[in-house]
């Protein structure tokens, strides 16, 4: 509370013509009424968005452009890195039912998605359990997981593969991931493609312990938080224009934690996933899990969490404020521009397919590296 000195005090008295009182006898005693100290103005809550359940995208704000959740309870694996469990049932090729807990996707011998194209974004997978299996035009190749992040900017044009090779035959295989597309501005669309690898050891997190010792873990993907800063992304990428103020992070809470976090740069859009826990509390709105939070962002944002360990997904960014048309794979800005796309994957597939097959699986040693298109290796320490 901030405290009015005895010098503070007589200049008020005289400059309101007042007569100082210079001492004071046990019966007569001066008192000066304090003002009560206000509260640190805090980020409001816009709107509350329910979260589809299940592998549906999740509805996301500019500059973003999807968000999606998986976690499949994968069984033991086969000799092929697939599941060893019967298949009959399921819509292979294009299976998201999520039969017994666990989905096929576009595989049809390994779970994931074989060989597509991508132009004009950018996606981030922040792969928290489990394996991927990358491969692209370029020749490049990675397997990833356990907390590892690869940010790959399409931008002119790629095509890649995504498998979740079931490496473990005597035990199941479960895996965990965000994927995420990150809208690339006009004058991005055609940066050359290019991925990085955000290995687990190399990711930053801040710890954040409230008044009372419960904590929050933060993982640092994109955007400074309190000294900890993020490694960079690709350089064609939007986050790679520090007026972008893109940041993607992720909270691990303790039941009960009380949570604030910096304030943003006005002009930026800021959304809080709450997709785990038992309630979470803004001001004087409370939500149970399975919501998007949409928050104003120039100011700090304090919340706190139910009486459960909970998790969210903080995601924001400066709108674009552009055109957005997309046709499957491509997001451009004009129905033109998504017409070339389209004529030029159809000319050029993109550099090609150097793979012997749509699906490359990269044999059964769960060891994490990325071969880079320069033939650099890059490996965890």
């Amino acid at each position: 509370m901030n405290k009015i000195s005895r010098r503070q005090t007589l200049k008020f008295v005289a400059g309101a013509g007042l007569v100082a009182v210079t001492g004071c006898t046990p019966k007569e005693s001066a008192t000066v009424t304090q003002e009560p100290e206000l509260p640190e103005p805090t980020a409001d809550l816009l709107e509350v968005v329910a979260l589809p359940s299940g592998t549906t995208p999740w509805p996301t704000r500019d500059p973003f452009l999807f968000c999606v959740h998986h976690f499949d309870a994968y069984p033991r694996g086969n000799t092929k890195f697939g599941p060893a469990s019967s298949l009959e049932g399921r819509r292979i090729g294009q299976d998201f039912a999520g039969i017994d807990g666990w989905r096929m996707y576009h595989g049809d011998v390994v779970p994931g998605f074989p060989s597509h194209p991508h132009r004009g974004f950018e996606t981030v997978t922040l792969a928290r359990q489990g394996l991927l299996d990358h491969a692209d035009s370029l020749g490049a190749s990675a397997r990833y997981g356990n907390g590892d992040v690869q940010w790959l900017t399409a931008g002119a044009g790629i095509q890649h593969s995504e498998m979740f090779p079931l490496l473990h035959q005597d035990r199941e295989n479960p895996a965990e991931l965000f994927q995420l597309w990150l809208n690339l501005p006009a004058a991005k669309k055609f940066v050359d493609p290019h991925f990085t690898m955000f290995w687990d050891e190399k990711i930053p997190r801040a710890r954040l312990t409230d008044k009372d010792g419960r904590a929050t873990l933060v993982t640092v993907i994109a955007g400074a938080l309190q000294g900890h800063a993020p490694q960079a992304p690709p350089p064609g990428s939007y986050a790679s224009d520090a007026q972008s103020d893109i940041a993607i992070w992720t909270l691990k809470m303790d039941a009960g934690a009380e949570v604030t976090l910096p304030a943003a740069r006005p002009g930026t859009d800021r959304s809080l996933y709450f997709y785990d826990g038992a309630s979470l509390s803004i001001g004087e709105r409370t939500v149970s899990k399975g919501h998007r939070l949409d928050v104003t962002a120039d100011l700090p944002l304090r919340f706190h969490n139910g009486d459960a360990p909970g998790e969210a997904l903080l995601l924001q960014g400066r709108p674009l404020q552009e055109p957005v048309v997309s046709h499957g794979p491509f997001v451009m800005n004009s129905r033109a521009e998504i017409n070339q796309a389209i004529r030029d994957y159809q000319a050029t597939r993109f550099g090609g397919w150097p793979w012997p097959r749509r699906d490359p699986v990269h044999g059964a040693e769960p060891r994490r590296f990325a071969r880079h298109a320069d033939g650099r290796l890059d490996e965890p320490t």
